[in-house]
């Protein structure tokens, strides 16, 4: 047999198998970065805990089905989640622009990969200023009834996730490193014109219907207040779902917009 023949009889060598990313092992190690954010970490779960302890705590002026205190844990609630979505969702959109998604690039995890572990995280952080702040409201003499616990529970934690969007937007927009630091500033003037941290009437409160943070924080209050607002003013239950499906748009079209600008400028 000569040596063509037995180089036709080897079998021929397939690509080598790609080695898969412990994506598990990454989102360990992302989330426990974030955790050790301490300044980070006080502005997601330590100043709303204090905010709710200061204006909501041992309040039981009756509000709709419950009282005054779990009203300000539900809003108090709201900022928590939606500057921990921010915030993680910012700064993975800034890690791609200043170019750790190339480095990425060099490894076996795919974008889509990236976007998933990020997405997951952010609501992961999420779940911590909600479940400490409900926590704590429970334990410090927040009334209403099981179903607005539950139902503003899920609408808080899941609505957070339109703030995401927005995190990704801005700092894709912005494309720089002071980007999701003016994201979540931007955050806390939003929650002062949404009617999160005092109640507004009057021409505030109608400027306050049109601003991002409004219908995410009434649409989670809604359980216990049934629409109805301090003022005495009642908001229909669509009017904060057209306000949250309407800022959904703008803030996706908006990172859109900021993906294609980066594709162009590279």
């Amino acid at each position: 047999m000569t040596t063509s023949s037995l180089r036709a009889a080897r079998p021929a060598a397939g690509p080598r198998p790609v080695p898969r990313p412990a994506m598990l092992r990454y989102a360990r190690l992302d989330l426990r970065r974030q955790l050790r954010e301490r300044i980070g970490m006080f502005f997601i779960v330590g100043l709303p805990t204090f905010m709710y302890l200061v204006f909501g705590l041992g309040s039981q002026d009756p509000v709709g089905s419950g009282n005054v205190a779990m009203y300000v844990m539900i809003s108090m609630a709201c900022y928590g989640a939606v500057t921990a979505t921010t915030g993680v969702a910012g700064s993975a959109a800034t890690e791609q622009v200043m170019g750790w998604g190339r480095q990425l690039g060099l490894t076996p995890m795919r974008p889509l990969a990236f976007v998933a572990v990020k997405a997951a995280l952010a609501m992961v952080v999420a779940a911590l200023p909600v479940a400490l702040i409900f926590a704590i409201g429970a334990a410090t003499g927040a009334r209403g009834a099981w179903s607005d616990w539950l139902t503003s529970a899920v609408v808080v934690w899941a609505g957070s996730a339109l703030f995401a969007v927005y995190g990704l937007a801005v700092c894709l927009v912005l494309r720089g490193p002071n980007a999701p630091g003016i994201a979540s500033g931007m955050i806390v003037v939003m929650a002062f014109l949404g009617n999160v941290f005092t109640p507004m009437s009057g021409f505030m409160l109608d400027l306050g219907r049109l601003t991002p943070l409004y219908g995410y924080a009434a649409l989670a209050r809604f359980p216990l207040t049934d629409g109805w607002l301090p003022s005495g003013v009642r908001d229909p239950l669509w009017l904060p779902v057209a306000n949250v499906l309407a800022w959904t748009v703008i803030f996706a079209l908006l990172a859109l917009w900021g993906v294609r600008r980066s594709r162009a400028r590279t």
